[in-house]
C-alpha cells in the first residue's frame, strides 16, 4: 500500500467564505499516483469544514442563510468563547458542517456521483489556513 500526503493553505479574504477544492483533490490524486484507494481530505482548523456537495450559487447562498440562523456570528457578548476570540459562532457552524471527506478512488479518479463536489468552506477568515489530503492506496 502507498500513501500520499499534501497541505492546501488557504487566505480567505473575508470572515467566511466557501471554495470548490475538488480539482485540487484530484490534481493530488494524479499526483500519488494512486488507482485504487481513499482520499481524506480535512479542515486542519476547528473554524472550517470541508464538506461535499453541489457546486450552486443559490445552495451556497442558503448554507449562509441557514448556518447564521442556527449561529449568529452577532451579538459576540451571546458566547462564553467570545472572551477569547469573536468566533465562537465559526467553531458552531463548523460542528455542523463537518470536519472532513473520505472519498473512493477508482482508476485514478475520484468516484463521485454526478454532482458531487468537494468544498473548503472557512467561517473564521482574514489569516493562512490549512487542509489536509491523505491518500492511501495502490
Amino acid at each position: 500500500m502507498k500513501t500520499y500526503r499534501k497541505e492546501l493553505f488557504f487566505n480567505i479574504p473575508q470572515r467566511r467564505g466557501l471554495k470548490n477544492i475538488t480539482s485540487i483533490v484530484q490534481d493530488a490524486i494524479r499526483e500519488s499516483g494512486i488507482q485504487e484507494g481513499l482520499v481524506l481530505v480535512n479542515a486542519m482548523h476547528i473554524t472550517a469544514s470541508v464538506f461535499i456537495n453541489d457546486d450552486e450559487s443559490g445552495l451556497h447562498h442558503d448554507y449562509e442563510v441557514w448556518l447564521e440562523k442556527l449561529a449568529p456570528e452577532k451579538p459576540y457578548s451571546q458566547y462564553r468563547h467570545n472572551g477569547y476570540e469573536d468566533n465562537a459562532d465559526a467553531h458552531l457552524k463548523r460542528t455542523i458542517m463537518g470536519r472532513e471527506v473520505v472519498c473512493a478512488i477508482t482508476k485514478g479518479r475520484l468516484d463521485f456521483g454526478p454532482w458531487e463536489q468537494i468544498f473548503y468552506y472557512e467561517m473564521d477568515g482574514m489569516r493562512e489556513k490549512r487542509a489536509l489530503i491523505k491518500i492511501i492506496g495502490e
